[in-house]
């Protein structure tokens, strides 16, 4: 039986830098090349970095990306590496309709031997390719060293049918599935199970590629993998690092095919592998659930910081335990050299607060300053009297300011520090304590919060490091401190309750009947329900984050802002509609 060495590429790209991605792409083809491969696969748009959005509705883009393909084809072959068959995702355009195509392009010999259009195009979720791409037709069929390898991309091979049983009424004895794929909290169990049950039905092995790294509010995890059409898991990439996966497989001969339509056959070679001792492939073990979070969110934000050109970051570190895991966060993303601190303490900052924030900043060992702003405050307050929420929030703003002040000043990126919980009810202040250019923690609900930092406590003392997060920050009651004696539990229902109604509302789209069914308290859904509404404005001005979950804050969750819908109370009446001229959240004025 014919066998195949085919390697995994999965790498980090950046969107709209070509030129770093067709240098990295050649670098780990020449890795690929030096370590026996045949085949190369790298992800989806690999070339140009996913995913692209609008750019790919301008013209001079995608015939930047097309050029670059060719360049790419001819500069690999220059390498030495000509004889490697290489498939790569970039952005092409429909030859008749001029519409931009989400493409995979097969090299050999400096030249693109073959073009593949991604048919299924997801409109769902964070994806919004249905309106920018136009969908291919045809699969296509690269025989490769005597094997016919069919090529897919990503959601391709979700939905049932389509280039899945066209590769098995095609005959093809590899099915090369090319992804941006973004991480979501259990999903390489979802993507596992998917890729052995298209393996069966393509009646091969599957050879998928995934992408790594951060992109705005996705982060990639690798995680590629290769399946035999029994089920059987050949190889596994790991999680959050670009890595070659590297798998040696027997597989059949090509037949030559009859007429078929729907299906395009290109020739790259027919002289079989001579026979080699295959090698083991290497099955990395997915990370527990809670590391691998803490994975996703370093990994994000270390790219959010080196792609947009920062070199360090500010934070406000209250003593809290929101700004200890940021604060941890970010020295693992990107080193504690290159972190700045600042405490900012009001009038109401208890001491055992200030102490925290002095303690963390010396585990951590990052740059920690302080600057008392009740002088700050009470300057504002004897030119325009504020009193109640007004006054609180306030104090949020000048800190705010403060922060942003240094930043320009310093040239550092402010991470905000504020959690999923606070950002579904509202529970920040507009230009205070939200205030920032990336929040890593926007995506993760409070009762998580407290888990990471639980975790990365007890791998610091696994490894025999000093654990980073003070225990006291992690063990007092949590509270915004605006007002003498406040925690968040004054106006908030407990955490873990407030987590499992977010759930509920935010991420599965529950009405208050099936919540009440599931045994919420009616009122208490009724007040979350109500805060979760009136913060929609909020959320719209709030900074990117790393997506952990099925359904993050911004790209996932649309909804209007002006909306008077309210869910219907128990007896069938509907909530009166709030005025946005007069009512607001009670953390907002």
């Amino acid at each position: 039986m014919p066998q195949l060495r085919v390697a995994m590429a999965q790498i980090d790209t950046t969107v709209g830098d070509l030129d770093g991605n067709v240098a990295a792409i050649r670098e780990w083809t020449a890795r690929a090349a030096a370590d026996g491969a045949h085949l190369v696969l790298f992800p989806e748009t690999a070339v140009t970095g996913y995913p692209v959005e609008d750019l790919a509705l301008r013209r001079s883009f995608v015939t930047a990306s097309q050029q670059a393909v060719g360049r790419l084809a001819a500069e690999i072959a220059d390498d030495g590496h000509g004889d490697v068959t290489v498939v790569v995702g970039y952005v092409d355009q429909h030859e008749e309709r001029g519409r931009p195509q989400n493409c995979a392009a097969v090299l050999h010999g400096g030249r693109v031997l073959g073009r593949y259009a991604k048919h299924h195009l997801p409109n769902y979720g964070v994806f919004d390719e249905h309106r920018i791409f136009t969908p291919g037709d045809d699969l296509l069929v690269a025989r490769v060293r005597g094997i016919d390898v069919a090529v897919a991309i990503c959601e391709d091979l979700w939905q049932d049918g389509g280039p899945v049983q066209t590769a098995d009424e095609a005959g093809a004895g590899l099915l090369a599935v090319i992804n941006g794929s973004p991480y979501e909290r259990n999903k390489d169990d979802v993507r596992l199970d998917l890729v052995a049950r298209r393996a069966a039905e393509a009646g091969c092995p599957i050879a998928y590629v995934n992408a790594v790294g951060g992109q705005d509010e996705l982060v990639f995890d690798g995680d590629s993998l290769v399946v035999a059409a029994d089920g059987t898991v050949l190889s596994r990439g790991p999680q959050f690092r670009e890595a070659l996966v590297v798998t040696d497989l027997d597989l059949p001969a090509a037949q030559t095919p009859g007429w078929e339509e729907g299906v395009q056959r290109v020739t790259v070679s027919e002289e079989p592998v001579p026979a080699f001792t295959p090698r083991v492939s290497e099955v990395h073990e997915p990370l527990p659930d809670v590391a691998d979070v803490h994975a996703a969110i370093v990994l994000g934000l270390r790219d959010y910081v080196r792609k947009n050109g920062f070199r360090s970051v500010v934070i406000a570190v209250s003593g809290g335990i929101d700004s200890a895991l940021v604060a941890s966060l970010a020295c693992d993303a990107i080193g504690a050299e290159n972190v700045v601190g600042i405490s900012l303490p009001s009038g109401y900052s208890s001491q055992h607060s200030r102490d925290d924030a002095q303690d963390l900043a010396t585990r951590c060992g990052f740059e920690y300053r302080q600057y008392a702003i009740a002088p700050m405050v009470d300057a504002f307050l004897a030119t325009v009297p504020l009193h109640g929420v007004a006054e609180e929030n306030l104090q949020a703003r000048v800190r705010g300011t403060t922060l942003m002040g240094l930043a320009n000043q310093e040239g550092h990126l402010t991470l905000a520090t504020s959690n999923k919980s606070e950002l579904a009810v509202g529970y920040s202040t507009l230009y205070g304590d939200s205030v920032g250019g990336y929040a890593p923690l926007k995506d993760v609900p409070k009762t998580l919060v407290w888990d990471l930092s639980r975790w990365r406590n007890a791998e610091a003392a696994r490894r025999g490091e000093q654990p980073p997060i003070p225990e006291n920050t992690i063990s007092k009651p949590p509270s915004a401190e605006l007002r003498p004696d406040q925690t968040d539990q004054d106006s908030l229902p407990p955490y873990e309750v407030l987590d499992a109604i977010l759930e509920d509302y935010v991420e599965g789209d529950r009405g208050r009947a099936d919540m009440l069914a599931a045994g919420f308290d009616g009122a208490l859904v009724d007040s979350v329900v109500t805060l979760v509404d009136r913060a929609e404005w909020k959320r719209r001005q709030f900074a990117p984050g790393p997506k952990i979950s099925f359904k993050a804050f911004g790209r996932d969750r649309r909804l209007p802002i002006t909306n008077r819908w309210r869910e219907p109370q128990a007896s069938g009446s509907l909530t009166p509609p709030v005025d946005v001229k007069t009512d607001a959240p009670a953390t907002e004025g």
